[in-house]
C-alpha cells in the first residue's frame, strides 16, 4: 500500500474522532461569515490576518488538503466560489455535510495535494493551503501545481511546520514530557524511524509524516515562481506540547503570483 493509500485511511479514520482538525463549525459561525465577521486558520493558534483576505466576495478559492468542514464552509459562507481539495473522503463528507445543512455551495473533490492535474492553469483567485503538507513527501509538487492554477496576481495562503519540530522524539515527549533530540533532518517516518517503531504506527493507524527544510518549504515557493509578500510564526494551540515552550511550531505565508 502506498503511503498516500495509507494516510487516506488514516485521515478517513482521524477525520471521525475528536481531532480539533475534523471538527465541522456550527450554524452561529456561518451565520457570522455571512454578516462578514469571520476568520481562518492555517496555523494552530493563530488566525489568518485580514490584510491577507481581501473581499473575498465572488472569488474562486481553493482550499487545499483542508477539509473537516472548517475553512471551506466558512468562506463559502463569506461569500467565495469555493472548491475543497482533499485525500480524505471523511474530511471532504464534513464540508458537504456543512455545507448542505447552512445551503452554501461547496465542491468537494478527492485527490493528492501534489496533484491538482483535475484542474485547469489559472482558474482559482486564491488557494488556502493550512498546515499539511507534512503528510506528503515531495512540497515542490504542491507548490509548483499551485502556482499553475493560480491566476496572476492572485495568491497562495499556506502553513507548514516548523522543521525543528521533527528533531525530536515524539513518543518521549508523549511518555515522559522530555524533549529529546533523536533524529537528523529532513525527518522522514519511513526512513528515520526504526523498523519496529514504523510497524508500530502503520499498525495503530497514524498517517505518516514527512518534514520538509525552510528552503524546500519558503524556497519551494519562491522557485515555483511565487513572490514571498507575507510571512508570520505561530505557537501550538495550547500549552500541551514542551516544543512551544521554546519556539514557533509553525510558519505561515502569502506568495503572489505574480
Amino acid at each position: 500500500m502506498s503511503y498516500l493509500e495509507r494516510n487516506r485511511h488514516s485521515w478517513n479514520e482521524g477525520a471521525m474522532s475528536t481531532s480539533v482538525w475534523a471538527q465541522p463549525v456550527d450554524k452561529a459561525t456561518i451565520d457570522a461569515a455571512r454578516d462578514g465577521n469571520w476568520e481562518i486558520f492555517l496555523t494552530p493558534k493563530t488566525p489568518v490576518p485580514k490584510a491577507w483576505l481581501p473581499d473575498i466576495k465572488g472569488k474562486r478559492i481553493l482550499c487545499l488538503a483542508s477539509g473537516g468542514g472548517q475553512q471551506a464552509p466558512i468562506l463559502a459562507a463569506a461569500g467565495a466560489v469555493v472548491v475543497s481539495f482533499d485525500l480524505s473522503d471523511e474530511q471532504l463528507r464534513k464540508d458537504q455535510m456543512v455545507a448542505t445543512r447552512e445551503r452554501l455551495s461547496i465542491q468537494c473533490v478527492q485527490g493528492d495535494m501534489a496533484n491538482l492535474q483535475c484542474f485547469p492553469d489559472k482558474c482559482f483567485d486564491l488557494i488556502v493551503h493550512p498546515a499539511s503538507n507534512v503528510f506528503v513527501k515531495a512540497v515542490e509538487f504542491v507548490w509548483s501545481e499551485c502556482f499553475r492554477v493560480v491566476r496572476p496576481g492572485g495568491a497562495l495562503l499556506s502553513g507548514f511546520m516548523n522543521p525543528a519540530v521533527f528533531l525530536f522524539d515524539h513518543d518521549e515527549v508523549e511518555s515522559t514530557g522530555q524533549l529529546v533530540v533523536r533524529y537528523s533532518l529532513p525527518y522522514s517516518d519511513e526512513d528515520s524511524l526504526p523498523e519496529n517503531r514504523l510497524k508500530a504506527k502503520i499498525e495503530a493507524g497514524q498517517p505518516l509524516e514527512f518534514s520538509h527544510s525552510l528552503t524546500s518549504q519558503i524556497g519551494g515557493q519562491t522557485d515555483a515562481g511565487f513572490v514571498i509578500t507575507g510571512l508570520y510564526e505561530d505557537h501550538w494551540y495550547d500549552d500541551t506540547w514542551p516544543f512551544s515552550t521554546y519556539s514557533p511550531v509553525s510558519i505561515a505565508t502569502k506568495a503572489t503570483r505574480p
